[in-house]
Parts: C-alpha cells; structure tokens; sequence
C-alpha cells in the first residue's frame, strides 16, 4: 500500500523489505561474504561484517528503499564494517595468523566491481573444500559459508548436534588460519585436482539432498536445492571445465525426475513405475545439452559418464524402452574412471536387466564380501528385486527383511515393508 508521492507504508514497507533481504540472502550471500574476506582478513571477522550488514539492511532499506543492486549496497556496508572491526582490534588482529597474504590487502575500500565477485567466490570454495581439510569439515564449510545455512541448520541437514557441528566448523576455520591456507584460486598445476574435490563436496550435498540418509522424507528438498545451486555457480565461475558441465548434467538429469519419485500418498515409485510424464523437460533438454560439453572431453569425466546413464533413462519412453546395453556399457567405462563397491553394485543391477536377472543376481552375491557394503541396505534391496522377479519368494522376503534393517529413512522403510509381502515373479 503506497502513501503520498508514491512511499510505502510503514507495514508494507516492512514486508517487503523483509522479502527483499530474505531474497538477497538467497541470491547474494556468497557474493558478499567472498568478497570481504579480502578485506576483512579471517573468515570470522568477514562472516560478522556481512551479518551486520544484512541485519543494517532491515533497518535502512526502509528508510531509503530497497537498492537497485542490493549485492553492491550489501558488499559495501559489509566491507566497511570489516574494516571497522579491524581498526578496533588492530593490536589483536596484528598477533592473529592471516588468511590473505599481506600484499592482498591494501588498506583502503575498493570499489564494488561486479567482474571481480566471480574471483572472490572461487577463492572461497577453493578455501572451503581444500584438500588439508577433512570431507565432513569441507562440507560443513561450504553449507556455512557459500549457502549462508547457520550451523543449526547444517547440524539438522547432517543430523549431528548443533554443538558438535560448531566444534567442527571451528575446527576447520581455525585450521585455515593456523595452516595459512591461502585464499586464493590455486595454480594451474593443481587446478584440475583441486577442483575434483570441490565437485566431489557439492555432489554429496546434492546426493544427501536427494534421498536423505534417514529421517521421516525421502528427500531432503532443502539439500538438494543447495546442491543444484552450488553446481550451476561452479558452471558460472568454471565455465569451460568439462567436470563442471558434468555434474551439473548430471545434477540436472536426476532432479528432472524429482516429482515423479512419490505417489499422492508420499511413498516411494520406483523409476520403472514413474510417470515418465511428470518429468521435468526442460531440465532433461539442460542437462542433455551440457552432456554433450562434459563427454567432448577425453577420457570422459565419471561425472560425465554418471550423468550419460541418467540420459539413457530420461530419453527411454518407457521402462521397456531403456537400452540397457548402453547403459551396463557406460557403467565399463566408469568402473575404469572410478572403480568403486557402489559402482560395481549398480553395474550388476544393469547386467541383471541387459542380459538376465540370474546373473545380475551372481554379481551382487559376489559384491556381498565388499566391507564396504556390509552395511549398505541397496545390495540387499537389489537382490531381493532379482529374486522376486526370478520366483524365489521366501528368499526375496530374507534379502528385504536384511534391507529394512540397514534402512533409516521412513520412506524407504515403507516401500520395503511392502515388497515384504510382494508376490514371487
């Protein structure tokens, strides 16, 4: 509701900037917060700067307006309130170790410069997911850091205590100082290596996303979109490396899938019962499209090989129609790039439906002495398919019964339940 010459009411003004700073959080949060670092020195600091700014931006925004480029209006105010606390603590600031190198830093507050955020955002995920740091605290960083989740909301999504997951994040931020691990994009004689395990973080944020470890929802839509966010700014950011464009292929193509994966009554459906209908084409058409960018490279990426297998189901018109062939070929080539138990367990579900259950069902038998999935419910969930659909019932109903016990997700532990009672063939 507009007053005279066009102002918001009080009320409405206060929505709508709520909104509008909710909004920028969203889109800006790792624009910002990378480009103080710079100036602000250590990563606690800058993360204190850029939370008064967005909490200044409440109160002012009403006053003045909502800012044509809130990211500019945000980067600023956080920067000049990172150099404020410095000023306050110089003493304590000059014992401190340094993320940045001193020649980094000049003293004064640059321009906000649109072309230079990209840079500023790569230094921050290079620093996130350094490799001196352990998987868990990469992840923890980037969540915190690049998706702007508080730490309450990064202990929920990884189903730790809260204080357990400050303790790790502290860890991990004090190890940064204490190692002087460098913010900066590393050289291009580590690049490749460095990125692999950038993409590696993101995909386990979009994998826990997906199907969540345990909890009431087969899904974890919060995760999952944080994922996708993550992968389409590394495409941003990298635009001309073949494993970005493959994860974000591939991303893309499973997620085209999302709204098909339950029925009205939340439980699961498989992918040969999915209505093929409830897909979402335009990713399909997206993740194809950088598909081709990520597989013109030689040897293609395991990224990229994933993401081949998912367009052989997305492109199939029906169950009946998946070329199978294709797909346990594809699954040959990732176990050169990337031989893992899990890989080897979906190659012997495709060789189950290329060339018959009875020997799918010999390769998972085989996979059973892997320590690494003893615990793993989908061997057990897969032998049991095959056994359902080669007759033998009572053992079906064993290999089930094995899987609901390995199994924590409500969802999943419904579906099993059901397939517990499944009639042989």
């Amino acid at each position: 509701m507009a007053g005279a010459g066009g102002q918001l009411m009080p009320q409405a003004a206060s929505a709508e900037v709520a909104a509008a700073v909710a909004a920028a959080h969203r889109r800006e949060w790792a624009f910002v917060l990378a480009a103080t670092v710079r100036v602000a020195g250590d990563i606690d600091t800058a993360e204190e700067a850029v939370q008064d700014a967005y909490a200044s931006a409440l109160s002012s925004w009403g006053g003045s307006g909502i800012p044509r480029n809130p990211g500019a209006w945000l980067t600023v105010a956080a920067r000049h309130r990172a150099l404020d606390m410095r000023r306050r603590a110089a003493t304590v600031q000059r014992s401190l170790p340094k993320l940045l190198e001193p020649e980094e830093y000049d003293g004064g507050l640059p321009d906000f410069d649109a072309a230079g955020i990209p840079d500023d955002r790569l230094r921050l995920i290079f620093t996130c997911c350094h490799p001196a740091l352990a998987l868990e605290a990469r992840v923890a960083l980037t969540l915190r850091l690049l998706c702007g989740l508080s730490t309450a909301e990064v202990a929920r999504a990884f189903l730790v205590p809260e204080s357990t997951m400050a303790a790790r994040i502290t860890r991990a931020k004090k190890k940064i100082a204490a190692a002087h691990i460098p913010y900066r994009v590393p050289p291009a004689s580590e690049l490749h290596e460095r990125v692999d395990g950038v993409l590696a973080v993101v995909y386990l944020v979009y994998t826990t996303g997906h199907t969540a470890p345990s909890g009431p929802e087969l899904m974890r839509r919060d995760l999952a979109e944080r994922g996708l966010e993550l992968a389409r700014m590394l495409r941003v950011l990298l635009p001309a490396d073949p494993d970005v464009a493959g994860l974000l292929a591939l991303v893309l193509l499973t997620e085209a899938r999302r709204d098909a994966r339950l029925d009205k009554h939340h439980d699961v459906v498989l992918l040969e019962h999915q209505d093929r209908s409830a897909w979402d084409r335009q990713s399909i058409n997206e993740g194809v499209a950088l598909l081709g960018e990520a597989l013109a490279a030689r040897p293609p990426g395991r990224f990229a090989l994933m993401a081949a297998i998912a367009a052989v189901h997305d492109e199939s018109g029906s169950w009946s129609d998946t070329d199978w062939q294709e797909i346990l070929g594809l699954y040959d080539l990732l176990m050169e790039r990337w031989p893992s138990p899990v890989v080897r367990l979906n190659r012997a579900i495709a060789l189950g439906f290329a060339a018959g259950y009875a020997q799918g069902l010999a390769e998972l038998d085989a996979l059973g002495a892997e320590p690494q999935l003893a615990r793993y419910p989908y061997l057990a969930a897969a032998r049991g398919d095959f056994l359902v659909r080669l007759g033998r019932a009572e053992e079906a109903r064993v290999a089930f019964e094995e899987a609901l016990i390995l199994t924590d997700n409500d969802a999943e532990r419904r579906f099993l339940r059901g397939r517990l009672d499944e009639p042989a063939g």
